[in-house]
C-alpha cells in the first residue's frame, strides 16, 4: 500500500515538474522460445535507488559485526595454546634486544632524547596486539618517520624562535593529531585511500630516504662535526668530504662496528647454505647482531671512559645519561599555537604512517598467507599514537626491518608484541646505566646498516622496467629530488606524478576494433593427423569456433593470422580501459571516425545543392560530380564490448546518444543497431536503457516486424545437462540462434532461459553473440526487403499482358 502512494506520489510530482516518465516506450518481444515448454521466460529487471540506499541502511547485525571487526583479537584469543606461546616469547624476545639500540639510535634522528625512542616502542608493543590483524608487523620507532619528525622539529623552532617550543612537545602533538586523523580514517573503515599510494611510490621514497639517512649518519660514524646533517643529501655528501680531515677517534668505534655487522650478517648467511639442518640458530645469531655488537662497543667505551662521570669529557663521543624509567609521563604541551606551527606538516607525518604501515604489513601477509584489513590497521596506527604521547612516544608506525625479524623468529600471534614490550620495559628500569657508555659512532651504524635494506635493489628497478617503464622514470624522480631537495618533497612528487600517470593513462585511452578469426580446438601433435585419428575413433569432427581479436594487432596476436571482418557493415569496438567522462570523448572520435571509414553513406548524393553541404564535408570541387561509385557498405550495426566497463556516468551515456544520432544521420535513411556485450554491472545496464538502448520501442518495433532477436540460454539449476549421444561427453552448448534450433549438432539440457532478459535483447553475453544477433538483424531485414521487392514485381502487369 505504502509503494502504491508512493509511485503515485512520485508521478504527481514528475506530472508538475513536466517529468515524462513513461519516455521509453518500451515494447514486449514475443518470440517463439515463449512458446516451448521447455523454454522459460526471464524479464530483467533494473536496479533502483531505493535498492541502492538499502545497501548502507545500518542494521543491527551490521553494527555487531563492526564492533567485532574493531577488536580482532577475539577470534583467536580463546585459542591460544602453548605451542603459539612458546613461538610468541622467542618472536618477542629476539626483537626485543633489536629494538632497543635502534630505539634510542632513532630517537636522536628525532632530535629527542634516547629514551623517547624506547617510550615510543613500548607504547606500540604493548597496545597494537589488541587491534592488530597482522601477526608481524611491529609499530614502533623506524628511521623514515624518525628523520621527518627531527625535520619537522627543526623547521617549528626555526619558524617560531620566540614560542620556545621543546621538541619533544614537537613531536608529542604531532602523534597525538596524526594519530587522531588515522584513528577516523580507520574507524569509518576508509581504508581503501591507502590503494592511492601505489608500489612505485613506496619504493621509491624508502629508497630516497634511506639514502638521505645514510648519508646524514656518515658525519657521526666518522665524528666530523660542523656538518648539517639535515641539508639536502648532495650537500651533506660535499661537506662530510670536506671534513674528512676533521676524522676523529669516533671513526674507530663506527666504522669498526658497521664492518662487523656486515660480517657478522655475511658469515650467518654463508653458513646457512653449509649448514641447512642448523639454519634456525645461524637466523638467531644473524638477528641478535645488533645486540651483539652493541653491547662489545659497550664494554669497550666502558673500559676506555669507566673514570668519566661528564659524557661531555668522554674521549669520543657517548650517548650520556638514559633516565629511568618514564620519567616524562604525562598528559602532552599543546597550545593553539604550537597546533597551527605543525599543521603544514601534517600531510606528510599521515602519508608516511599509512605508507610504511599497510606497505609493509601487506607484504607480510601476503608471504604468510593471510589477509590483511587496511581499515583496521589504520585503527591500530591511529589509537597507538593517540595514547603513546601520554607515556611520552613520538609517531611511531610498523618497522620492515623489526617485522621481518619477528616473522623469521617463527611468530604465532600478534601477542608477541607483550613480550617484546616487557624487554623494553626491563632495559628502561635496569639497563640506563649501562646505556651512558653506548658510542655515538656506533649508534650511527646501526643506523646505517637498518636502512641500507630500505634501498630498492638493482633488480627490483629491472623489473619495474620490464613492467611500465614509466614508472622507472617516476621512481628515479622521486629517489632524486629527495637527494637534492628533501624527503617530504620526494614523497610528493611520486605520488602526485603517479596519479598524473593514471589520469594521463585514462585520458589517452584507446579502444581497438576487433575482427574474426576461426579458432580450432587442437593440439599441435593432432593436427595433419586424419579426423578419426585426431581425437580417437569416437569423434568425427574437430570442433572449431569463432573469436574476435583486435585488427591493429595490439594484443600481440600472431601477424600472419587473417583476421575477417564480421560482416559488410558491422562494427566491433572494445573499450581497453574504464569509460568514464575523461576518455569518452577520445573514445566516441575514433569510434565515429573508424566506422565513416569502413562504410559509405546510405545516400552518396545526400544534398541536393552545394549550399546545403556542411563546411567539414564541401564534397567535389564546384562543377564536379559527386563520385557514386563507392563500393564500401553501408553501415549497419555497431557492437561495443563492455567488459572493460565497470560504471558509466553521465557524460558517458550522453556521448553516446550524440554518437548514435551521428552514425543514424550518416547512415539515413537505414538505422543503425545497437548491441552490447559483458556489460558488467546491473546500473550500467539501467544507464544504457535510460538513453533508448538495449531495448525496442513501438516504432522500431514495426520496423523490425519480420525480426527474431537473438539470445543466449543456459541451462536452469533444476535441469540435468544432456549428453551427446555420439560421444558420451555433456554438452556445454549454451547458445541457441532460434528457439529449436541449435549450434555444431549439439543436445540442450531440458529447461532453458535467457541469461540476460528477454525484454534487453540488444544486451548480449559475449562479443559472439551479439555478432551473431546483430548479422541475423540485417539478414533478415534484406531478406524481407527482398522478398517485398519481388511482390512488388510480380504484382505490376507486363506489357505483353
Amino acid at each position: 500500500m505504502a509503494q502504491t502512494s508512493g509511485n503515485a506520489l512520485g508521478r504527481f510530482l514528475a506530472k508538475i515538474l513536466f517529468i515524462n516518465l513513461d519516455y521509453r516506450k518500451e515494447e514486449p518481444l514475443t518470440s517463439g522460445a515463449a512458446s516451448i515448454s521447455s523454454v522459460e521466460t526471464y524479464v530483467e529487471s533494473e536496479p533502483t535507488v531505493r535498492e541502492w540506499v538499502s545497501k548502507f541502511k545500518p542494521t543491527a547485525g551490521g553494527f555487531q559485526r563492526y564492533i567485532k571487526s574493531l577488536f580482532p583479537f577475539w577470534g583467536w584469543i580463546f585459542h591460544y595454546n602453548v605451542t603459539w606461546l612458546f613461538g610468541d616469547i622467542i618472536a618477542g624476545v629476539t626483537v626485543g634486544f633489536v629494538v632497543i639500540p635502534q630505539g634510542m639510535a632513532y630517537a636522536l634522528l628525532a632530535q629527542l632524547p634516547p629514551e623517547y625512542g624506547l617510550y615510543t616502542s613500548f607504547v606500540g608493543f604493548l597496545l597494537y596486539w589488541a587491534f592488530a590483524t597482522s601477526k608481524d608487523i611491529t609499530i614502533g620507532t623506524v628511521a623514515v618517520m624518525s628523520t621527518i619528525v627531527g625535520n619537522i622539529v627543526i623547521k617549528v623552532q626555526e619558524k617560531h624562535p620566540d614560542a620556545n617550543f621543546a621538541p619533544e612537545d614537537i613531536a608529542r602533538a604531532l602523534a597525538i593529531i596524526a594519530g587522531a586523523v588515522l584513528l577516523f580514517i580507520g574507524l569509518i573503515r576508509f581504508g581503501r585511500i591507502v590503494e592511492f599510494i601505489p608500489l612505485i611510490a613506496i619504493t621509491s621514497f624508502m629508497t630516497g630516504a634511506a639514502i638521505s639517512i645514510g648519508v646524514g649518519q656518515v658525519p657521526a660514524l666518522m665524528g666530523i662535526t660542523g656538518v648539517n646533517t639535515r641539508g639536502p643529501t648532495y650537500l651533506v655528501i660535499i661537506d662530510t668530504l670536506k671534513g674528512l680531515p676533521r676524522t676523529k677517534l669516533d671513526a674507530a668505534m663506527g666504522l669498526s662496528a658497521l664492518a662487523m655487522l656486515y660480517i657478522i650478517r655475511g658469515f650467518c648467511s654463508w653458513m646457512t647454505t653449509k649448514q641447512p639442518s642448523k639454519k634456525k640458530v645461524w637466523f638467531f645469531i644473524s638477528t641478535l647482531r645488533m645486540a651483539f655488537v652493541i653491547l662489545l662497543y659497550i664494554m669497550i667505551s666502558w673500559l676506555a671512559n669507566r673514570n668519566i662521570k661528564d659524557a661531555k669529557k668522554a674521549k669520543f663521543r657517548i650517548l650520556g645519561r638514559v633516565p629511568r624509567g618514564f620519567k616524562h609521563a604525562g598528559a602532552p604541551n599543546m597550545s593553539t599555537e604550537l597546533l597551527s606551527a605543525i599543521a603544514p606538516d601534517l600531510p606528510v607525518t599521515i602519508i608516511v604512517l599509512i605508507l610504511e604501515h599497510i606497505a609493509i604489513s601487506k607484504s607480510f601477509g601476503r608471504i604468510n598467507n593471510y589477509v590483511i584489513n587496511p581499515s583496521q590497521e589504520l585503527v591500530a596506527v591511529g589509537f597507538t599514537n593517540l595514547l603513546g604521547p601520554f607515556l611520552g612516544a613520538y609517531p611511531a608506525t610498523g618497522s620492515f626491518s623489526r617485522t621481518a625479524i619477528k616473522s623469521k623468529a617463527g611468530v604465532r600471534t600478534p601477542l608477541a608484541g607483550i613480550f617484546t614490550a616487557v624487554i623494553v620495559l626491563l632495559a628502561l628500569y635496569a639497563l640506563t646505566a649501562v646505556f651512558f657508555y653506548i658510542p655515538s659512532s656506533s649508534l650511527a651504524a646501526i643506523i646505517i646498516h637498518a636502512v641500507g635494506d630500505l634501498v630498492t635493489p638493482p633488480n627490483v628497478v629491472f623489473q619495474f622496467w620490464e613492467t611500465s617503464p614509466l614508472e622507472v622514470v617516476i621512481f628515479f624522480a622521486g629517489v632524486l629530488l629527495t637527494i637534492f631537495t628533501n624527503i617530504e618533497n620526494g614523497i610528493y612528487l611520486t605520488i602526485c606524478a603517479s596519479l598524473a600517470l593514471l589520469l594521463w593513462r585514462q585520458l589517452f585511452s584507446k579502444g581497438a576494433f576487433l575482427g574474426k578469426v576461426q579458432i580450432y580446438r587442437a593440439t599441435p601433435e593432432t593436427i595433419g593427423r586424419k579426423e578419426t585419428e585426431a581425437y580417437g575413433p569416437a569423434i568425427v569432427e574437430r570442433t572449431s569456433r569463432e573469436a574476435y581479436i583486435p585488427v591493429s594487432r595490439i594484443d600481440g596476436s600472431n601477424p600472419h593470422v587473417e583476421i575477417e571482418s564480421p560482416y559488410p557493415g558491422i562494427l566491433i569496438y572494445r573499450f581497453l580501459e574504464a569509460f568514464t567522462y575523461i576518455n569518452q570523448q577520445h573514445y566516441m572520435d575514433e569510434l565515429v571516425a573508424q566506422a565513416q571509414n569502413i562504410a559509405r553513406p546510405t545516400k552518396l548524393d545526400r544534398y541536393a545543392k552545394i549550399g546545403d553541404r556542411p563546411w567539414n564535408d564541401p564534397g567535389p570541387r564546384r562543377g564536379q560530380q559527386v563520385n557514386l561509385d563507392d563500393h564500401r557498405p553501408i553501415l549497419r550495426a555497431i557492437v561495443l564490448d563492455f567488459s572493460s566497463v565497470n560504471q558509466v556516468d553521465v557524460t558517458c551515456v550522453q556521448g553516446l546518444i550524440d554518437v548514435r544520432n551521428q552514425l543514424d544521420r550518416y547512415a539515413a535513411p537505414e538505422v543503425v543497431e545497437w548491441h552490447f556485450a559483458s556489460i558488467n554491472s546491473r546500473w550500467t545496464k539501467r544507464a544504457l536503457t535510460t538513453a533508448g538502448f538495449g531495448y525496442v520501442d513501438a516504432e522500431r518495433l514495426r520496423a523490425r516486424q519480420h525480426w527474431s532477436p537473438v539470445y543466449s540460454f543456459a541451462a536452469l539449476d533444476t535441469a540435468a545437462p544432456s549428453r551427446d549421444p555420439r560421444t558420451g561427453d555433456v554438452e556445454a552448448q549454451d547458445e541457441i540462434e532460434t528457439a529449436g534450433a541449435h549450434k555444431g549438432g549439439g543436445y540442450f539440457p531440458d529447461k532453458l532461459s535467457t541469461v540476460h532478459g528477454a525484454n534487453r535483447p540488444f544486451f548480449h553475453i559475449d562479443v559472439q553473440a551479439a555478432v551473431e544477433s546483430a548479422i541475423l538483424g540485417v539478414e533478415t531485414k534484406l531478406s524481407h526487403v527482398s522478398s517485398s521487392s519481388s511482390d512488388v514485381r510480380e504484382s505490376v502487369p507486363t506489357k505483353q499482358e
